[in-house]
């Protein structure tokens, strides 16, 4: 992994995560959302605080995390949710956990302290993921939401943060 280095994401990077992120949808089992937004939706709707990517040594974008707030009441200020996506070719490297440790970092040292996520049930790798990186999982949605004609249930994780009290 020592090839790999995260940084900011920039609006430069804005072509390779959204290709990253149509990937992942495209394999089935990411996310409800079935074409990767714009960039400037993106850009709206992703704290600019907590975007990191993960880059290759020669600078292609390998994946990308980023937070939303979860709600514009003052007493969730501290809870986030995340989405985190790993190109295809580069799974299975660490990208992920990397990605991850790096969004955690960030987001304590801002004083947010729960990072939240939902995950189908189907996608075992995120799972795996998410539970070495110090998730929880809190329960299961079930049948919360129809995707590509089915229903599909979401599995809630959080990581309720160490350092902040």
């Amino acid at each position: 992994m020592a090839d790999i280095t995260v940084r900011p994401m920039t609006a430069a990077d804005a072509d390779a995560v959204l290709a990253v992120y149509q990937a992942g949808l495209d394999a089935g089992d990411a996310s409800f959302e079935t074409t990767a937004p714009t960039w400037a939706a993106f850009d709206a709707a992703k704290l600019a605080a907590h975007r990191l990517v993960a880059v290759g040594a020669d600078g292609t974008v390998l994946g990308w995390v980023a937070v939303a707030p979860t709600s514009s009441r003052a007493v969730y200020a501290g809870v986030v949710e995340h989405s985190v996506y790993v190109d295809p070719v580069a799974q299975g490297r660490g990208v992920g956990r990397l990605l991850l440790d790096a969004l955690i970092a960030s987001t304590e040292a801002a004083g947010i302290w729960t990072v939240q996520s939902g995950v189908f049930p189907e996608n075992a790798a995120s799972l795996a993921l998410h539970r070495r990186a110090g998730f929880r999982v809190i329960g299961t949605r079930v049948r919360i939401g129809r995707h590509h004609g089915r229903w599909r249930d979401v599995v809630l994780l959080e990581r309720r943060s160490a350092v902040i009290d």
